[in-house]
């Protein structure tokens, strides 16, 4: 039996073609599946190596425009295991190549009738960036799309400085008024290292009216600037570092996950309006001396919290101790709560005013420096007073 297709190589989706591969046969095994197997086959393999298996014959011509997942990398283009820094001449040749594999992809499917059940784009911050995002408009306006995601990455990652980020947020602007369309369609967008006028963040808003997921990396409007967030679907923000003073959740009717990473404010990092919906929050953070104390019960005031995620990063603690009346209307559908990265110098003590506050608290999990487990436990009673904490 001819085998012109092997997978799962060294625990990777790899392709390797043969010769006979290249005509028709009719002992080709592989080539006689059903679309749907074929279809499984294809879909576990990286788009570069996808788009590959067009050449094995007319039949495995037609299956890349039937796929119902289409996930087009920058890394899918890129040398592996590189170290070196990215140059202009890198991003425009990448950013070149996700544009031609992206027509390909795309304008192939032109004339099918299958939907795409998911659209994924990952590429770097460039002139070709509109041209990308016009060919995805045009896909969106001629076939079937359920869902898109941009994640739209810069040449620098790390340390930008203050004009990297004008820079960047200058293009960024420049490449989402080109492209409305496309991003009035998107449901997840990933961006780094923005800074961008003070109507910008509103017109995304007004903009990416299906955005359910929003993930901001070191992106703001200047130093101590203030986010306003009004949208009607968003239903997970992300932010991870950046200068904004403080972000103001005015009105999110679906908001259910917030994450913070890292926040520079002496003051609390997020006021909350409207999130009726708000279920899960997590923050991490490194607290300096200048840092405040922060109260969850105000912080977290006119919620009702189901999961709570409080990173330390083995440095001081942030959190003030609080009693139950202070917490219990917040905390009082609260069932799991971990608490990662206490230093050792503090006490297992003051965990128990959580305990105290969270009647319906299930899981509690502890993680003291190093990722040492400290205490993990689940809770058997309802009544704190004769509340036993069971190992599991």
């Amino acid at each position: 039996m001819l085998q012109p297709l092997s997978l799962l190589q060294e625990g990777n989706y790899r392709v390797r073609l043969s010769t006979s591969c290249l005509e028709d046969n009719e002992d080709d095994r592989l080539s006689i599946l059903p679309d749907d197997v074929l279809l499984n086959i294809v879909e576990r393999l990286d788009i570069a190596d996808a788009t590959r298996t067009t050449i094995l014959s007319r039949r495995w011509k037609q299956i890349p425009a039937m796929l119902s997942k289409v996930v087009i990398m920058a890394g899918s283009f890129e040398p592996k295991h590189t170290t070196s820094k990215l140059t202009s001449d890198d991003i425009i040749r990448f950013n070149s190549t996700m544009l031609e594999a992206t027509r390909s992809i795309l304008e192939r499917r032109a004339r099918t009738l299958y939907t795409i059940h998911l659209l994924r784009m990952q590429f770097y911050l460039g002139d070709e960036s509109i041209f990308i995002g016009q060919t995805v408009a045009n896909t969106i306006a001629t076939q079937k799309v359920a869902s898109v995601e941009f994640t739209i990455l810069t040449k620098v990652r790390k340390n930008c400085t203050n004009n990297d980020l004008l820079t960047y947020g200058r293009q960024f602007m420049s490449f989402f008024d080109s492209c409305p369309n496309t991003f009035g369609c998107l449901a997840r967008l990933r961006l780094e290292n923005l800074r961008l006028g003070e109507s910008d963040f509103p017109k995304i808003f007004s903009i990416c009216k299906q955005l359910e997921f929003l993930f901001l990396y070191e992106c703001d409007m200047g130093i101590k600037s203030l986010l306003e967030v009004e949208h009607p679907q968003l239903s997970e923000l992300v932010i991870a570092s950046g200068c904004l003073e403080r972000v103001h959740l005015k009105w999110a009717p679906k908001l259910t996950i917030l994450k913070f990473n890292v926040f520079r404010t002496k003051d609390d990092p997020f006021c909350l309006g409207y999130v009726p919906l708000l279920q899960t929050v997590s923050i991490i953070n490194t607290a300096f001396s200048w840092h405040k104390m922060l109260k969850l019960s105000e912080l977290l005031g006119k919620t009702a919290i189901s999961n709570l995620h409080l990173n330390f990063k083995s440095e001081k603690i942030w959190v003030k101790p609080e009693g139950r009346r202070q917490l219990l209307p917040v905390f009082h559908k609260l069932r799991i709560v971990n608490l990662l990265n206490i230093s050792e110098e503090c006490d297992l003590s003051w965990t128990m005013f959580l305990l105290q506050g969270a009647p319906n608290l299930k899981e509690l999990r502890v993680l003291g420096s190093g990722g040492r487990c400290v205490h993990l436990a689940s809770r058997r009673t309802k009544d704190y007073s004769g509340n036993r904490l069971q190992p599991t």
